[in-house]
């Protein structure tokens, strides 16, 4: 459980990676805007990496939390990935900085701690949708004339582009209404 002040350090983390990229995370960047000491920081976080795994860490617990209710839940596949889908784009349309963060593996892939943790995360929600659609295609739910694992990453290939374009569009539009449209247009591809 992180404290208030973590906590505090974390989301400052992530505005920071949003607004200035990884390279304007730094202790003394993070210092000034939060206005506390470069050695109080230290006194709550023992590195920059060790705020990053923490952030990772995090986004793990959600990602975790959502896959468990995504296979957890009542319904159809094509509703439980609905489900997912609409939750991790709500998600994205409160909070825009994650984007900059969950979907930047690039810039972690220099420190291996960092670089396995992102793996370990996108690795789960890749089985987690594989595993939905796998039960959709035994249900006869899903089309099987292509594997689950190519399915999963039209999925996932076409949230995270969407995502994406809008972040560097500088969220001019709703994501939800275009969220929703996606994932209408996915159900179409995945039903048998």
């Amino acid at each position: 459980m992180l404290s208030e002040r973590q906590t505090e350090i974390i989301n400052k983390s992530i505005d920071i990676i949003a607004t200035k990229g990884i390279q304007g995370l730094t202790i003394k960047n993070l210092s000034k805007e939060i206005g506390i000491s470069e050695p109080a920081i230290y006194r709550h976080f023992e590195s920059k990496i060790d705020i990053l795994l923490t952030i990772l860490k995090n986004f793990e617990e959600v990602s975790t939390f959502m896959n468990t209710a995504m296979n957890n839940g009542n319904g159809s596949a094509l509703n439980r990935i609905e489900f997912m889908f609409t939750k991790i784009i709500e998600v994205f349309s409160k909070e825009p900085s994650h984007i900059s963060v969950v979907f930047s593996e690039e810039i972690f892939k220099n420190e291996s701690i960092l670089k396995e943790k992102i793996v370990e995360i996108m690795s789960s929600k890749v089985k987690a949708i594989e595993d939905i659609i796998k039960k959709g295609q035994d249900s006869g739910e899903i089309r099987t004339d292509i594997d689950n694992q190519t399915l999963a990453l039209i999925v996932i290939g076409s949230l995270r582009f969407m995502v994406k374009q809008w972040d560097l569009n500088d969220q001019r539009e709703n994501l939800l209404p275009e969220g929703q449209k996606l994932i209408e247009g996915l159900k179409l591809i995945l039903t048998k």
